[in-house]
């Protein structure tokens, strides 16, 4: 062959190709992960409910902007970002608990981020003093015990779970469950460790059972009588309550609820936040986000749809949690919780709290 024919050959072929890529129905190139001009924004959620889906498609309908989403627990998602370093796609970590927040903030996976909005809309408790993450939604840990057995005394304090009075009655969870070394971080957090000790070990004397199950098998032991005395958060019991299963809602009528401490700091809660990754490729995305999750729409579905209490003020829980009464929460900073996790591990430890 020629070099003229080869020459001429080319041309055409070149020719061929730019017109291909000029007819209407010829495919884009695809979009980069993490393109901050492809209107996404990439989520990292340790929370695993089909209200939140709905919640994001609202927001992508509100926004134009398409949420992407990869699940998995909570400490899965903390190392796989730290993996993943300056290339990581994530732009928001969303997660269950104060110790779980702190746990990402020591691994120095959030950036700090101010918002006049988030400012206004999140009580200070609820965030962290350097706007490393937010608030989204709370539980309130509560004391339950078995209707028709009477509640027992004395149960008007987190403190009263460690009452001789209530030997062989204490059923709860482990004392690795994140709920649980949160309260006790709370106790250490306001008394010290040596109170905190003491309590822990009270408790451990007053165990019907060793620790085992979730909430939900807390609250159907202290239904069926097997336990008189249980520790769960509230949505546990609304999930129950709500349920289309009228055996699920005899179990919740079954029990019932003590709001702790209310003649003191206040019942304990348990925050779910989110917090702006470091690295975040469409950081403008991600606060938007974050600022959405604030407004009354999404509050709302974290309220309905999964029975928690929401983070902004004076907004009201789901008929189901509102049929549990009104209380004061405890304003310790959530911040706190975190910091005293190693030692309420090292208590519980002592306390033979397994």
């Amino acid at each position: 062959m020629s070099d003229r024919l080869l020459v001429v050959l080319s041309a055409v072929l070149f020719l061929a190709a730019c017109g291909r890529g000029s007819e209407p129905n010829a495919e884009a190139p695809a979009e980069e992960p993490g393109d901050a001009t492809a209107g996404v924004v990439n989520v990292y959620s340790s929370r695993h409910y089909d209200t939140d889906l709905r919640l994001y498609e609202d927001f992508t309908e509100e926004s134009g902007i398409e949420v992407r989403l990869i699940e998995a627990g909570a400490d899965e998602l903390i190392e796989r970002i730290q993996s993943e370093g300056e290339f990581s796609p994530a732009d928001l970590l969303i997660t269950v608990d104060a110790g779980r927040l702190w746990r990402a903030e020591q691994a120095g996976i959030f950036a700090s981020l101010e918002s006049e909005r988030l400012a206004e809309r999140i009580p200070e408790y609820l965030r962290h003093p350097d706007g490393l993450w937010y608030g989204l939604s709370t539980r309130a840990r509560v004391i339950i015990y078995n209707v028709a057995a009477g509640r027992p005394e004395p149960l008007e304090r987190y403190a009263d779970l460690a009452d001789p009075a209530h030997n062989g009655r204490i059923c709860i969870r482990s004392s690795g469950n994140i709920y649980n070394l949160s309260l006790l971080a709370s106790m250490i957090s306001r008394q010290g460790s040596e109170a905190a000790q003491e309590w822990a070990e009270g408790v451990v004397a007053n165990f019907a059972r060793p620790p085992q199950s979730n909430d939900t098998g807390q609250i159907r032991a202290v239904a069926s009588g097997e336990c008189g005395i249980a520790v769960v958060n509230t949505y546990y019991l609304a999930r129950l309550a709500a349920s289309e299963d009228p055996e699920e809602r005899a179990v919740a009528e079954a029990v019932g609820v003590v709001f702790p401490d209310q003649d003191g700091s206040g019942t304990h809660v348990n925050v779910s936040g989110a917090g702006l990754v470091a690295t975040a490729p469409n950081r403008d995305n991600a606060v938007r986000f974050l600022e959405y999750l604030s407004s009354e729409s999404a509050q709302r579905y974290f309220a309905d749809g999964n029975h928690e209490y929401p983070a902004v003020s004076d907004m009201p829980g789901s008929p189901q949690l509102s049929a549990l009464g009104e209380f004061s929460p405890d304003t310790l900073d959530a911040a706190e919780l975190g910091r005293h996790q190693a030692e309420a591990i090292k208590v519980f430890d002592r306390a033979g709290w397994r």
